[in-house]
Order: structure tokens, then sequence, then C-alpha cells
């Protein structure tokens, strides 16, 4: 950590630099959200709550190579091309940690600094899993420990019945017994499953460890994935060359040579971060995905290095001084909910933001939708007045018996959000919300559609182009 807070150190003595971290669990739109902002910023988008950009102080932003050279660079022109061929597709999800460097000269804003004429600022990009972060709780517990909080989690629903496989299969395995490749990898592989199956749609839980278990990335085939939880009381230990003594030695190397490398590699190296939360999920998924979200994102926000930094700090590993935790997909909502959506989010990591802003870190909350693929309508329908929006589903998805051939636009009611957004947490939402996916809009000028996004880089940002 030290290492890395000298490196980081030296070079922003020549060009200041600003790390920020993109996360967010599957599907909850990093790619899209990191491929947005960078194509706005280089190609002119409207950002009128970015103050530097509204008050036209950023002068110009261009691409640069990344400072590390052993991380894979964000495929920032692959993924801008999905988005604007011919057949508009979402780009894929994001699979392993990437990077990407953003220089922008500007402006300052003081008469003293700008007599020195114009401002560099590099902004790093590091897109990473959210299930990686998970992970992180990981270097606090011994493999016995995580096998039994893990067991007593799939023995309460939804998780229960899901179980069912992996359950009979340890009901077979004895940690005691002579340890047996074939087994442990077999053994892995229906836990594997067990994890999948918790993470589909109609539940949606998000607290999901081990993280590479479901995106090993380079790992895949590994005997570093080659484990599972067992049966076992939170002490116990296992005698030498037995199963259980191999379940746990790979567990121990899983944390060793994977959580501990990106942790001290990447993660404490981060100065602002954000979290991408799919909060529409959890709610259609009822109260159980909530509240497995509301401990996930709380698990998150512990294992950050938070807080003000320091010339001290910035010696020997940084800390985040600025959190984001934005609610995605808003596009799916009409605008008279996306200040509802806010309070949700806020309401389910609330605690999480108190401690942070308590460390001297400052977090907010916003809805979110880096490219807006609706537009807004209004229907009548049997006399009512409806808020509708208006885009392109993919095709495949329907609404009840009505099936969408991917060209054809519809307007859809996709329901209200409460008020008072501690309704929405009982699990009252549940299948109470209509959700299709819609194709990416064409760009207009170049730029996408979004909402508040402006308002995420000035949170983010706004501080560094004064």
């Amino acid at each position: 950590m030290a290492a890395g807070g000298l490196a980081d150190f030296a070079s922003g003595l020549v060009t200041p630099t600003v790390r920020i971290g993109v996360t967010g669990l599957s599907r909850s739109g990093k790619t899209v959200f990191i491929t947005a902002l960078v194509n706005a910023l280089l190609k002119g988008g409207r950002l009128p709550a970015f103050e530097a950009y509204a008050q036209g102080r950023i002068t110009r932003c261009y691409l640069e190579p990344q400072p590390d050279d052993d991380l894979p660079r964000f495929a920032y022109e692959e993924h801008l091309e999905s988005l604007t061929a011919k057949d508009r597709q979402w780009p894929r999800s994001t699979r392993r940690i990437s990077q990407l460097r953003l220089t922008v000269e500007y402006t300052p804003v003081g008469l003293l600094a700008r007599s020195f004429g114009t401002g560099t600022q590099h902004i790093d990009i590091v897109d990473y899993p959210g299930e990686w972060l998970l992970d992180l709780p990981l270097m606090r517990m011994t493999f016995a420990e995580w096998s039994a909080t893990t067991m007593a989690a799939s023995r309460v629903e939804p998780r229960l019945s899901r179980a069912g496989e992996w359950h009979a299969l340890l009901k077979t395995l004895d940690p005691m017994a002579p340890a047996d490749e074939p087994l442990a990898i077999k053994a892995a592989e229906v836990f594997t499953r067990y994890l999948a199956s918790c993470r589909t749609d109609d539940i949606s839980l998000s607290a999901l460890p081990p993280g590479r278990f479901l995106m090993p990335g380079d790992f895949a085939g590994s005997p570093l994935l080659a484990f599972t939880p067992l049966d076992v009381q939170p002490d116990a230990s296992f005698p030498r060359g037995s199963l259980g003594a191999l379940m746990e030695r790979r567990y121990d190397s899983y944390v060793a040579k994977i959580v501990k490398p990106f942790f001290f590699g990447h993660f404490a190296r981060l100065d602002r971060q954000i979290v991408l939360v799919d909060t529409l999920s959890a709610l259609n998924a009822g109260a159980s995905a909530v509240k497995d979200l509301q401990a996930a994102l709380t698990e998150i926000l512990t294992c950050f290095r938070q807080g003000s930094n320091s010339i001290i700090s910035g010696l020997f590993g940084r800390r985040i001084g600025r959190i984001l935790f934005a609610a995605t997909k808003a596009d799916l909502l009409h605008h008279t909910s996306h200040d509802r959506l806010e309070e949700i989010l806020k309401l389910i990591v609330e605690d999480a933001m108190m401690r942070a802003e308590y460390s001297g870190a400052k977090v907010d909350v916003a809805a979110l939708a880096a490219i807006r693929a609706t537009r807004e309508a209004t229907v009548r329908q049997k006399g009512e007045t409806l808020d509708c929006i208006v885009g392109t589903p993919l095709p495949g998805e329907t609404i009840g018996t009505t099936s969408f051939d991917g060209e054809t636009e519809a307007a859809i009611f996709p329901g209200d959000l409460p008020r008072d957004p501690r309704d929405a947490l009982d699990g009252t939402l549940e299948g109470a919300l209509r959700f299709v996916r819609f194709r990416p809009p064409p760009m207009k000028d170049g730029v996408f559609p979004h909402i508040r996004l402006d308002r995420t880089l000035e949170f983010l940002l706004g501080d560094r182009f004064q």
C-alpha cells in the first residue's frame, strides 16, 4: 500500500491525478456508465450541473495511455461502437478489472491560478466487478468462520429452496476424510451453481461471495476456485491431508493470491468511488432481495478506506474522500419517481452512510441513467391519465401476453414508487413494477441523452476544477 501511495504521490507532483473506482453488482450498468461519462466529456455533452463544464472552463479533453501497464485497458471505443452501430446493442458486462485515463485541460477559478495558464487534471477510471468487492470481508474470516456463516445464510429462504443440490452433496462430505481432488472440484461446481441460482431475476440476491466463483476472469478452472464451504463449526480444525484441510488451504490461497492483491494493489489507491446499484430489480424481487442488498452495500462500505486525505495519507495509501451511491436505470421510471428512488436508496444505505460521513468522507445518493433509453409521455386509459415511458424494447421482452420485436416503440406505465421510502422496503412492491429492457437510443449530436450524469460528475470531480 505504501509503495503504491508513494508512486501515485510522485506522479501527482507533475500533473494532479484523481483515481475514481467504478463498481456495482452484476447488471448495474458499470460499462455503460463509463462509456457515457467519457463520451460526454470528449464530445461535449449536455452537462448543466457540472459547473466547470457549464461555465466553459473545460477547454480540452482527450484520452491518454493509462498509468498501470499491468491492467487491461477499458475498451471504450469497442463499447461505443456497440452502442452506436446500426443494430444498437448494450455492451458486454464487466468481467474483470480495467482502467482508462482521461486528461482534462481547464481554466482555474482563482486569479492567481489563472495567471499560470491552463490547469491539467488526469482522471484515472478503474472499473471492477462489485462481486470482487464483496470478497474483501474474507480477509477478516477464517475458512471455518466463513463456512459457518455461509451455511447459516443458506438455511433461510429464499436461499434455502435453491440450496438443495448443494446441501445434499455436503451431507456426503466428511471434512476429516482423506482429500479427494475430483470430489473437491465437483463440490465447487455445485456450490457455484447454487450462487448463480441466487442471482436470478426472481430473487436478485446480492451478497454472494466469493465473487470470483461467478466472475472467475483469468482464474477459470484454477484450483484457487476448487473449494466450497463445509458444514462445520466456526472454530473447527482439520487434520493434515484431510478434505477439510484441502478446502481450508484453497480458501486461504484465494484470500492471499486474489483478494489481498486486489485490495492493496488497486482498491487502496482510490480517491473517489461510485457504487452503481440496481435498486429497481431488488424492489421488484421483494423484501428478501432488498434486505440482502442492504447487507451487501453495508459490507461494501465497511471495506472502503474512507475519509479525508492529507499529505501523509497520500504518501502511505489514499483514502476515499467522496462516495456516491447511484440507483441506476432511472429511465425505467417517470421523472416523478426519480426523487423517490433516491430516497429509497438513501434509506437502504443510511447506517453505512452515517459511518462514512463520521470518518470524514462525503457521501451522496443519486438516481441515474448514464444513457437514457426512454422518453416520457402521458396516456389516457379508461378515463385515467397515466405517466408513461416510451422506448423500443429489446426483442423478446414481454409484458403480459405482449412480446416485442426490437423494432416497435411502446408506451409503458412502469408503476409508481411510494412517497414514503419506508413503504418500499417491506416487500409490497414485489411484482408491482413493470420493467422491460430497452434498446440503446440513437445518438444526438454525437452524445447520449442522460439523467443526472452531470450531477454525478459534479459530486465526484467538481472540486478538482477550481
